[in-house]
């Protein structure tokens, strides 16, 4: 999936364009999902919004330090939540999402956004999902003007 994603995104550098075609990729290449796709955070507002995105409808904006997103954006860690239900603080945005992964996205220690990756099963992901999309955010940010 990461080497089709980088040829998918070969001389674009649109953020647009390509988280679109990355949430995509993600959707149809993983089982299991109910949504896949970024929230971008907004200098103005201090907080997370809406990007690119497949599967369910989605809260719009996020703060920073909120729920699983706004905790892996605060922290700059990823976070592989098992069971949503059980994160202090989870937003419930699609009452059908059980568990979740997010990966912050940052260039050159400028803070864009997070991948967020929700599943209707619980523990739906793994250490190897989890480091493959890292390295997933890794190669889309070396598109990103």
């Amino acid at each position: 999936m990461n080497q089709q994603l980088d040829a998918l995104l070969f001389q674009e550098t649109n953020l647009v364009a390509n988280l679109a075609n990355a949430s995509a990729l993600l959707n149809s290449t993983y089982d299991d999902l109910n949504w896949a796709g970024f929230y971008l955070f907004n200098q103005t507002t201090g907080e997370l919004d809406l990007g690119p995105f497949q599967g369910k409808v989605a809260c719009m904006h996020i703060k920073v330090g909120a729920g699983v997103v706004g905790t892996a954006f605060k922290t700059q860690t990823n976070q592989r939540i098992k069971n949503v239900h059980e994160f202090p603080g989870h937003i419930a945005c699609d009452s059908a999402s059980n568990s979740e992964i997010v990966v912050p996205i940052t260039k050159d220690g400028h803070q864009i956004g997070v991948l967020d990756v929700d599943s209707p099963s619980l523990d739906r992901f793994t250490a190897e999902n989890e480091a493959e999309l890292t390295e997933f955010v890794n190669i889309l940010v070396q598109h990103i003007d």
